[in-house]
Formats: C-alpha cells, structure tokens, sequence
C-alpha cells in the first residue's frame, strides 16, 4: 500500500521517534482533526501538517512526552502512546465515535561496534562476527487473515480470531527451531499487574485455551519454516474491566533444528475432533503432559 494509506507509520530515529497519522485512521473516511490526537502521557501536540496528504506528523525526542524505556540485556524499548480524543462537537448527548489509544514503541540494540580508532579486521567485519555469535531477533505481530502481511492496526471484536506470527532473525546463526515458551495478557503491558491471564492465550507448548469448547485457539501446522511458529486465539476480553486495550506478552525460544522436539520443547495444539492433544510436528507422546497442566517448565 501507499505510504499515505498506513494509518500509523512510526519512524524510529537516532534521538527520536516521527509517528505520521493518516486522518482517515479508520479507514471509514471520516478525518479526525490534528487536535483530536495526541502523543503520550504528557500529550504533546502535533509538529506538522500535510494537507495534500491529509496527515498529521508528531516528532518527540525519546525522553520526551512521557516515554518509558525498558532496558534488556540486549535492547533499549523507547514506549510511548498516540491518543485519539474525538471532540464531541456542538451537541455533547450524541456520540459519533469512541476514543482509541495505540500503543508506539522503538527497540535499539545495547551492542554495537562503537570505537574511536579505526578496526581493520583481516577477515570479516567485527558487526558480522558478533551477529553471528549472540546476536537473535526475536519478533511477534499481528497477521492478516491469509498471513501474507502484518494486519494493519484496526479494532477486533468478540469473535474475530487473531493471527499470530512469531518469529526469530537467525541471520548467520545455525538454523534454529522456534517454540512459544509462554504468555500472558494484561491491560496495561505490565506482566505483574492485574488483571493478567496466562489461560486466555498460550501457556506455552500447550496452548490451553484450545481445549475450551467455544474456542478454535490452536498452532498453525505445517510451520512455514523451522524458526516462524503461527497460532490463532480467540478474540477476549477480561470480565468486568471496561478497558478495551489488551497486550499479550510472549516469552520465546529456540533449539537447534536438528534437534527433535521433546516434551520441554513442543508445541502442541488440542483436536477436539480427536479428543486428544496433537503436536505441530514432533511424537503425540510429548504432549501428553498437557493435559496435566504440568509439563515442567513454564506451561
């Protein structure tokens, strides 16, 4: 698609971040104006216009506007949010749309090649070999329905099914097997508050909400390579909370491709047909710990 169509594109500079709105955020042709949209807890307001493109432009530096970061051993995690505040116009009682808070992060890796004298390596570049030898990119989106691309951010509803693609950047690495250690949902992208739930997504190499009856969650079979694992939930919410923004968390991980599955290292999706548990790929005996609930690791 057009760059002009995307209705969030964030650039994540050296010592910013460019978040570009298109006003049909919706897709539904109604514009939302530059005053109705905001950026992070201190909402700060727009720095440019483009009425040609109809878009709205923020650009804040990553300390800025209220930005968290989180520091990994690998990664520095820049978060902030864009807000939608829709004026409620000249008559207060009628409500033409809801407000919407769309979370914006930036990653920058902690480990680099970074000297004042110049580095006249003899046989590879000293980046590659460290990339090499450490360095995996672990990633997890939202998918449209043919997984064909990223699912553009839009709203789901109760009974919409997510696709989910994680995923792993081997690079030079040897070739590695992906699995879904675990999960968990929350409503505020912090994994310790409440209300959280490890059962309404994966928890890990069984995914348990498949064994529900009013569910279809399960794992994608065949993989469509050794280090991309696919699974689908079911659209939720937490009884009682009004809020409609969920995170879902993963923890991932790899082992060697050639190395067979095995009852830590699986994933394993229930067949209600069948009545039983099924891996994606790998002996049906290494899931029979799911039904337990205790296959003695994180699941």
């Amino acid at each position: 698609r057009s760059q002009s169509r995307i209705p969030v594109a964030v650039q994540c500079q050296e010592a910013q971040l460019v978040v570009t709105v298109h006003r049909d955020l919706f897709g539904n042709g109604r514009l939302v104006s530059a005053a109705e949209l905001s950026l992070g807890p201190a909402a700060c307001k727009h720095s440019r216009l483009d009425p040609s493109r109809n878009t709205v432009t923020f650009s804040a530096g990553l300390h800025e506007c209220g930005s968290t970061v989180q520091v990994t051993p690998d990664s520095l995690i820049y978060r902030t949010l864009l807000s939608y505040e829709p004026d409620p116009g000249s008559n207060p009682v009628i409500v033409r749309s809801s407000p919407a808070v769309i979370p914006i992060e930036c990653h920058y890796p902690r480990r680099d090649n970074v000297s004042s004298g110049a580095i006249r390596p003899t046989w590879s570049p000293f980046n590659s070999a460290l990339a090499a030898e450490e360095k995996l990119l672990f990633s997890l989106r939202l998918m449209n329905e043919d997984w064909s691309a990223e699912r553009a951010f839009t709203g789901f509803r109760l009974g919409d099914v997510l696709n989910i693609q994680a995923e792993v950047g081997t690079q030079s690495h040897v070739p590695l097997r992906l699995f879904v250690d675990s999960c968990v949902a929350t409503v505020s992208g912090d994994t310790s508050s409440c209300p959280t739930t490890p059962s309404s997504t994966s928890t890990g190499p069984c995914l348990v909400d498949g064994r529900s009856d009013a569910t279809s969650s399960a794992f994608v079979t065949p993989r469509p390579r050794q280090d991309v694992l696919r699974f689908q939930i079911d659209v939720f919410r937490f009884a009682g909370d009004p809020r409609n923004l969920i995170y879902i968390a993963c923890h991932l991980k790899v082992t060697p491709a050639e190395r067979s599955p095995d009852a830590l290292n699986k994933a394993c999706s229930f067949n209600k047909a069948r009545n039983s548990w099924a891996p994606v790929e790998g002996t049906r005996d290494i899931c029979s710990c799911c039904e337990l609930g205790d296959c003695g690791g994180s699941a």
